[in-house]
């Protein structure tokens, strides 16, 4: 059978109108209307070439609807950067990805959700206060916060990749059926990626059910759940950074695998730098390169440990990445935009097809 939602969720990923993709497709866009408003359903060679347009396989198009994204319960960051086509692009793939954990919690015992709800409490408490919160339920005292996806994804948040031509989209966030949701642009340098991580964390914790998870405020508090949560208050202090030189926020930065800005920003916050000595430290930063990068930085980029131990386990099965696509009826390049791009590629199927039982996967974070 033929589903409708799925050729939309197919335009919207490849960011077309009804009239691109008609053009495109060479199909009247009377017809497209049609079939997306469940009138009219396309014949095989229809279908056929919408696939091929589209770059779907032709089972994609006959799946059961996808999970949806729905923009009101989506917290986007840097939201202001966004044309409605790029959203709508980066919601697709969120379905997507949401339909591939589905499927692997029919085949693994994933970590269950334990990220601290606070309820009407998120609203009275600062972000800081939030952070401390949440750093005392997950036993990570003042320290230097580990690994972050490894950290989520051990708290049963599922993480995964932005496909790499989401290119105005650093980060987003969501709650599905009381799973949480992650979604990480992988082009940003490790420290930035980390302070992504923190930042849609902190949506989860304060704008998850009881808040709606939009507009400036609500980003500036995820921005401020961030910085308290890698650079808690009593860990900084303790390092005595109070008129930190340039050279020593950089020294310091690499403890907390941040980046140089936030640091900086950071110790202006807690008022360990005056507003003049701030401005200063952060145009002599610039300067040196590190408004947008992190020159000579060594951290590697976070990825995914859960999605790595799933595909270790589904090779040890027997099962190739060609079939693992196929059973989301999507191509292994398309698959490999949500996964970190951890699909493996050196193996081909056989042996034994399916597990006696779900195994259950532990994170170390």
């Amino acid at each position: 059978m033929f589903t409708p939602e799925r050729l939309v969720l197919a335009r919207k990923r490849r960011r077309m109108t009804l009239a691109a993709l008609a053009r495109q497709a060479g199909i009247s866009a009377q017809s497209l209307t049609a079939f997306e408003n469940h009138r009219k359903n396309p014949s095989v060679e229809t279908l056929s070439l919408l696939a091929t347009t589209l770059g779907f396989p032709i089972s994609f198009f006959h799946a059961a609807p996808a999970p949806d994204m729905t923009p009101g319960a989506v917290s986007f960051r840097a939201p202001s950067k966004m044309s409605a086509a790029e959203r709508d692009s980066a919601l697709s793939s969120g379905s997507i990805a949401a339909t591939l954990n589905l499927w692997l919690e029919t085949k693994f015992s994933l970590p269950q959700p334990d990220v601290p709800d606070l309820g009407e409490l998120a609203s009275e408490l600062t972000p800081e206060q939030a952070a401390e919160h949440v750093r005392g339920a997950w036993g990570l005292g003042e320290a230097p916060a580990p690994n972050m996806v490894h950290l989520l994804e051990a708290h049963g948040v599922r993480v995964f990749s932005l496909a790499p031509d989401c290119l105005d989209i650093d980060a987003f966030s969501t709650t599905r059926h009381s799973t949480p949701y992650v979604f990480l642009n992988t082009r940003k340098t490790g420290e930035r990626g980390r302070f992504d991580v923190a930042h849609e964390l902190g949506h989860l914790v304060l704008h998850s059910g009881y808040q709606s998870p939009r507009g400036p405020k609500a980003e500036a508090e995820a921005d401020a759940f961030a910085s308290a949560f890698l650079m808690p208050r009593a860990g900084i202090l303790a390092q005595q950074l109070s008129n930190a030189s340039v050279e020593r926020i950089l020294s310091a930065k690499r403890r907390w695998k941040v980046s140089a800005m936030a640091l900086a920003y950071r110790l202006r916050t807690m008022k360990l730098l005056s507003e003049w000595r701030y401005h200063e430290t952060a145009k002599q930063l610039a300067q040196m390169g590190y408004r947008k990068a992190e020159p000579n930085s060594g951290l590697v980029r976070e990825s995914s440990q859960l999605l790595a131990k799933v595909f270790e386990a589904l090779r040890g099965i027997g099962m190739s990445p060609s079939e693992i696509a196929a059973e989301m009826n999507v191509t292994v390049e398309e698959l490999n935009h949500f996964v970190f791009g951890l699909v493996p590629v050196g193996f081909e199927g056989g042996g034994q097809r399916t597990a006696p039982a779900r195994p259950a996967l532990h994170l170390v974070t």
